[in-house]
């Protein structure tokens, strides 16, 4: 079981590499002198273990733009669902704010209600944040803290996997509708899925209101209601590539559709590790870094 301290230094250091993209120096950054740490012979890295240059030398070796691919088979391990502006093995989806559709008042009144007065860039010490008590992330928060996803096709369903949390969805794909009142809300939601042609469409429903759809600038949250529906759409361009879409819909919270548009890569030498939010680690994560930021003892 991980210490705190461990899991601080993970934090940060996962928030330094996100603000340091693009590098602007490369040689600063560390490369192949870097050793891949595993469990033992047979077994492979995680996703957030590899730096960019064994990422992109993995990708190299497995001939991810010309391997020959099924457009129907998204399996694998994906990471990186934003694109240029981070490192190609960030693995998240972080939802697109400048795309963000006006709040209806409802909405707006929602927002308030998750505004802290102490709180960092990334969100580390926002006292409101349902993270901060290991609450579930819920979907598709989800995304934005993965450290990458891993699909697997199975006969009338598809599993789809988040090492943040050690959380899965099962997204059915055996026919069933959406439940139209589902008895239970929950954090991942009820998912189905079908083709497009190329395409595999997801639709969920069915949302827990306790979860945030994410945190801005680490002082308020953006929240949703138990009405949210979601759906996504992802396209296997080659076999190295997975563009993706999700589309929120909120007609209590936001006054139209809000989607967030993104290319996941393959990560072909790498494997989903455990990452999960322990209580009493984060109980003394809290009493060493949330309570003396918001000044208490």
């Amino acid at each position: 079981m991980r210490n705190i301290s461990t899991v601080s230094a993970l934090l940060l250091a996962g928030l330094l590499a996100l603000l340091s993209w693009p590098p602007l120096v490369s040689a600063q950054r560390p490369g192949m002198e870097v050793p891949l740490i595993t469990p033992g012979p047979g077994w492979k890295t995680c996703v957030r273990c590899e730096n960019d240059a064994h990422a992109l030398d993995a990708r190299d070796k497995a001939n991810v733009d010309t391997h020959p691919f099924d457009p129907h088979d998204i399996s694998g391990v994906w990471g990186d669902m934003v694109g240029s502006e981070k490192g190609p093995t960030s693995g998240s989806i972080v939802l697109d704010l400048k795309t963000l559709p006006p709040l209806t008042p409802y909405g707006k009144q929602l927002d308030d209600a998750t505004k802290s007065a102490v709180g960092v860039k990334g969100g580390q010490h926002q006292d409101k944040d349902p993270m901060v008590i290991c609450d579930p992330l819920g979907f598709p928060r989800q995304f934005a803290y993965n450290y990458g996803m891993e699909f697997i096709q199975l006969p009338g369903r598809t599993l789809q996997f988040f090492e943040w949390g050690h959380m899965w969805r099962t997204i059915w794909t055996d026919g069933r509708k959406l439940p139209p009142s589902p008895p239970v809300q929950r954090f991942e939601g009820y998912a189905v899925g079908h083709w497009e042609g190329d395409t595999f469409v997801v639709e969920s429903s069915g949302y827990d209101d306790r979860s945030w759809l994410s945190e801005q600038g680490g002082l308020y949250g953006l929240r949703h209601t138990s009405d949210m529906r979601v759906e996504e759409r992802y396209k296997r361009i080659n076999y190295g590539k997975l563009q993706g879409a999700v589309t929120i819909t909120d007609p209590k919270v936001f006054t139209k559709p809000w989607t967030t548009d993104g290319m996941a890569l393959l990560v072909p030498n790498a494997e989903l590790g455990e990452y999960m939010c322990v209580t009493s680690e984060n109980l003394d994560f809290n009493d060493e870094q949330t309570k003396p930021a918001l000044g208490l003892k």
